[in-house]
């Protein structure tokens, strides 16, 4: 049978895959600056005899072919960037890169996309359609690499029919995966303000603007956005997570600068929240004798999956790994600038499991610790050539 096939090549490919998940953990780059990672990845597929075009600077796409290969076009997607912390893991493959690591598992969507492609390449008499693979950059840092690989023609010549995409979930035992229809991450927009009042000696504050007191009173005022204007029953989150000013004890300073973000699941509150939001900072400090300078840059859409394409791609999954090995994803505020192709063509956003608590890897993504169960690359890797074979938009 057509599983056991890949589930055999998947153990056959097995330390290929470890070797390639370790050399780009150790050699993890940033959003938008994946350059050695790129040629890594094109290096593997000529090594194939895979055809490729680079796009987004970064980015790498390929097509595969099997019979009739008109009859179908499915894409599969992997993010290439890693993010900027310091890794605490103390492993054969730490990262070498100071500062930078592949914290949330994009080194494990490369490598099972690069196993996917090894399988399907060499099972391609034994299915139809095209598969269009898409090596993405930038997915952790706005504008998102997403949407810069749209507009130069990712989804183009030719059009899939449907995208998929993967996400190591480390809250998910391993050998397990999980499928939601419908919304399942949210919007991320990012907030940047800088409050601007004269400043003075702290002694003598009925002089001065105080833009501490003043950024103080906006952070507590933007709870009420969503506590008192988002409909209760749709998801929103308001964080300012950085308060930046002064520099001693005694001048109180002419600027502080916060940023935050705003996340939410309907795109219509989403702008109008952000014009409250706008409104708010801007009247408080002028309330307050200072000035208020206000940048939402809008960032990733909501991640929507198309309802019939996930319950297609879940039943595929049940096949390969079986029903008891299948669950449902959970609502989550983070964010994925895979919303973008959902945005544009049916989507189906799924997660692998990998977590082990009995070795201890159980640290969430975007940690210093987090890690996988590194048995999640064939079973990733497997499941994305069981699509790439399979799935029928």
């Amino acid at each position: 049978m057509l599983p056991q096939k890949i589930k055999d090549l998947t153990k056959q490919y097995a330390p290929m895959m470890l070797d390639i998940r370790r050399h780009l953990h150790a050699h993890p780059e940033l959003s938008f600056h994946e350059f050695k990672t790129s040629e890594y990845i094109g290096e593997q597929l000529k090594q194939w005899n895979i055809p490729f075009e680079k796009i987004a600077n970064t980015g790498i796409v390929a097509l595969l072919e099997g019979k009739n290969s008109s009859s179908r076009i499915i894409a599969l997607r992997a993010d290439i960037d890693a993010l900027p912390i310091t890794e605490e893991n103390d492993v054969p493959y730490k990262s070498q890169n100071n500062g930078v690591m592949h914290a949330c598992g994009h080194d494990v969507h490369t490598t099972c996309l690069l196993g996917a492609t090894k399988i399907l390449n060499e099972l391609r008499d034994e299915w139809e359609g095209t598969v269009k693979l898409i090596f993405q950059p930038g997915e952790e840092k706005n504008p998102g690499g997403a949407s810069i690989m749209i507009k130069e023609g990712v989804l183009e010549n030719p059009k899939p029919q449907a995208i998929l995409a993967m996400h190591v979930h480390p809250g998910l035992p391993i050998g397990k995966l999980s499928f939601r229809g419908g919304l399942i991450m949210a919007s991320a927009d990012e907030i940047y303000i800088t409050i601007k009042g004269k400043g003075g000696h702290a002694a003598s504050p009925h002089l001065t603007a105080d833009t501490i007191l003043i950024a103080s009173q906006v952070v507590v005022s933007l709870q009420q956005i969503v506590s008192r204007n988002a409909n209760p029953f749709t998801p929103s989150v308001l964080s300012i997570c950085s308060f930046n000013g002064g520099f001693t004890t005694n001048v109180i300073p002419s600027e502080v600068k916060l940023m935050g973000t705003f996340r939410t699941m309907d795109e219509t509150w989403r702008y109008k929240a952000h014009e409250l939001i706008k409104k708010q900072v801007e009247e408080i400090a002028a309330a307050m004798g200072a000035e208020a300078d206000v940048l939402v840059d809008v960032g990733y859409p909501a991640v929507y999956s198309n309802e019939i394409i996930t319950e297609k791609a879940s039943n595929l999954a049940k096949e390969y790994f079986g029903d008891e090995n299948i669950e449902e994803t959970e609502i989550r505020m983070g964010a994925e600038d895979f919303g973008f192709y959902a945005q544009k063509i049916p989507a189906c956003f799924y997660r692998v499991g990998v977590r082990n608590e009995a070795e201890g890897i159980v640290h969430n993504v975007h940690t210093p610790k987090f890690n996988v169960d590194e048995e999640a690359l064939q079973n990733g890797a497997g499941i994305m050539a069981w699509f790439g074979m399979n799935l029928q938009p």
